[in-house]
Order: C-alpha cells, then structure tokens, then sequence
C-alpha cells in the first residue's frame, strides 16, 4: 500500500465508502470459458477458431480466458486483420475473410447486430455470475461465450469484517448489471454500479464524493488508474 503523503493518512480514518472493482479485486482475475452457446450455423470448432484468432493478441483477463480455451479445444488461429479495440465494449476484426465482432451488448447495438432473441437466454445466465459475450459473424449473431471469474476465498471475510467496520462497499464494474448483482448478492453488497466505461469510473467516485461521501477505492489493473486518482481526495474536491 502506497500512501503519498500523511494527509492521506488521516483522510483514512473518515472514509465511509469503499468503492471495489470486480475483476481481479473480488474475484481471482483468472476467469474460465464455461459454457459455448451456439445460435447459428457454425459449430464449436469453427467458433473458438474465429474467437481464439480475434483475441490472442490480447491481455485482457476474458480474452486470455477465451483463448486458452481455444487452444485447449485445438482450435486453429489465423492472424486477424484490421483489428479494432473498442473500449470497454470488445474488439472487431477480419478474421479469415469473415467480419467478426465479439464483445457486449453495447458493441453489437453498435455494429446493428440483433441481440432481442436471445435476451432472456442471456438473462439465466447472467444470473449465474456468468460474464457473456456475443460473437457476430458477417453481421449475423453466431454465438454466446459464456466465461466465470471465482470470487476469492478470502472476499466474502474481508467483505464482512469491513461491513463490522461500518463501512459501506459499493461494487463498480463495466460488467453487466445481471452479472454484477448476482456476483454482489453473494457477497452482500451494499450498492452496485454497473456498465461502467473504464473513463466513467472516475467520475463515478467523484459522484460519490459530491453526496458527501469519503471514499477509498480498491481496484487493479491499468482501467482503474483513474478512478483510484480522485478517491480520498474528500467530498469537497
């Protein structure tokens, strides 16, 4: 734990709220594939193959999670061309000829993909914790990527003994708020915000902070840089 100077020290002491990311913060940041849903006319292999060649120059904790899978199932990959990261959303690319997107709900309203038939198949599993991605192919939807991250064995206490401390914890996550509050009814959350675009965490602390709330924040990775900046900062900044 870095403290930058002993006013943050003290500022410690009244902080009220504790603002905790999801992934890798929550849960082990070693999420799994867990389930294939396959809504049009390629198979399984054909999908991971398409999948695993979009994502395998990722690090992003889904992408690794999807290749590897990939790659244990002994899908093939081919290099991907014209490939775009849409923040927050998922990535595009041309994969073996074939316009293939693959991310949330978000990307696919933007690339006018038709995700209402399968709202309520999305829904059951969202409410296993599960993180679901779509993947679309040639502007059709093929498949839904189902992928869990284990929530860590020692969350659920430090959860309670914080809660024992008076402190109210909210979850902020660019995950589906399904998904969001199914992994925060486990844990007994307090307040979940959901949907969350890396550069609107910040502000989202900020809100808090504008209430009247001292905030903390606990998070990891290079999406959480600037939600951390303006925590314990106080509801005057």
């Amino acid at each position: 734990m870095l403290f930058k100077n002993a006013e943050a020290i003290e500022t410690m002491r009244k902080v009220d709220t504790l603002v905790v990311d999801k992934t890798g913060t929550l849960t082990e940041g070693r999420p799994r594939v867990t389930q294939i849903v396959l809504l049009g006319g390629l198979d399984e292999p054909k999908i991971l193959s398409l999948a695993g060649s979009l994502e395998q120059g990722s690090e992003h904790p889904l992408a690794a999670a999807i290749v590897a899978h990939a790659r244990g199932m002994k899908a093939s990959f081919v290099p991907p061309q014209e490939f775009n990261s849409h923040t927050g959303k998922g990535v595009s690319a041309v994969v073996d000829g074939r316009n293939v997107i693959l991310g949330n709900k978000a990307l696919m309203m933007e690339f006018d993909v038709d995700t209402g038939a399968i709202a309520e198949k999305v829904r059951q599993l969202q409410a296993e914790a599960a993180t679901v991605m779509y993947l679309a192919v040639d502007g059709k939807l093929e498949s839904l990527i189902c992928v869990a991250d284990p929530i860590k064995e020692t969350t659920p206490r430090a959860i309670e003994e914080l809660h024992g401390q008076g402190l109210r914890i909210v979850m902020l996550t660019g995950d589906s708020r399904n998904t969001a509050e199914a992994v925060a009814a486990r844990l007994r959350l307090d307040e979940v915000v959901a949907e969350v675009l890396p550069d609107q965490k910040a502000l989202e602390v900020k809100r808090f902070q504008e209430a009247g709330r001292v905030v903390a924040m606990a998070g990891d990775g290079i999406n959480d840089a600037p939600a951390l900046l303006p925590a314990l900062s106080g509801p005057s900044n």
